[in-house]
């Protein structure tokens, strides 16, 4: 869960919750100010709790007291002043819903990475490397597949080296947890890395998060290890 109940809104753009239910809270009314003025903001969007990621520069696009939320859309920092000094048009507006529709995509992934390594305790779940920078959320099944949603179930902690290793069907893990790493690979002799960073986790088990609702999905480890044994 995020630290707000913030989120994006059917249109695609960003709803910003009023602070508390009274719409003319003086935070509020700030706000409202600023829309008013059309002054670009910070958006700091909350991926888990402590870790946000920042958008600049955000402008509030429209009041919904009914709704106790702001809707706030995203712009293109290259060309700011400009709508700043002409005022608004039809073809900024359009801009800011594209510029939106990346940063929600860049959002959804950072918070994806975030509740994963989250649930791994920062540990890649094959070497329990534990360095947070050398970290990667791993999509069981990808994003691409119809059942590819980036919740916990269907991620992976993963070193840099061995999110690689499971994209490309080097690494698989089978549907009881345990590591398989491609039979040609195993056959290879190609110094220290080759054996301790892969040969070595053959048969080896995966580190799993503590709470059930976070562990992999069976179904879809099982789905995704039949794509790796067709590989081999």
């Amino acid at each position: 869960m995020r630290p707000y109940d913030d989120g994006f809104e059917g249109s695609g753009l960003l709803r910003y919750r009023y602070r508390g239910e009274n719409p003319n809270h003086s935070d509020n009314a700030g706000l409202r100010e600023i829309m008013r003025r059309r002054m670009p903001l910070i958006y700091f969007f909350g991926v888990a709790p402590g870790r946000y990621l920042p958008c600049w520069p955000a402008f509030v696009e429209h009041d919904n007291p009914s709704d106790l939320c702001f809707t706030v859309a995203v712009d293109d920092q290259a060309v700011i002043r400009r709508d700043v000094a002409e005022g608004d048009t039809e073809e900024s507006a359009a801009r800011r819903s594209y510029v939106t529709s990346l940063v929600r995509r860049r959002m959804h992934q950072q918070s994806f990475r975030e509740r994963v390594l989250q649930a791994y305790r920062e540990h890649c779940a094959v070497c329990r490397l534990k360095h947070y920078e050398l970290l990667e959320a791993a999509h069981i099944l990808p994003d691409s597949h119809p059942r590819g949603e980036p919740v916990v179930s269907n991620g992976l902690a993963l070193c840099s080296l061995h999110h690689a290793a499971f994209d490309h069907n080097i690494l698989g893990i089978r549907p009881d947890l345990m590591i398989e790493i491609r039979s040609d690979i195993l056959e290879e002799i190609d110094g220290p890395m080759l054996i301790h960073g892969l040969q070595g986790f053959q048969s080896k088990q995966i580190l799993i998060p503590r709470a059930a609702i976070h562990q992999p999905n069976p179904d879809f480890l099982a789905e995704r290890y039949e794509i790796f044994r067709k590989a081999s």
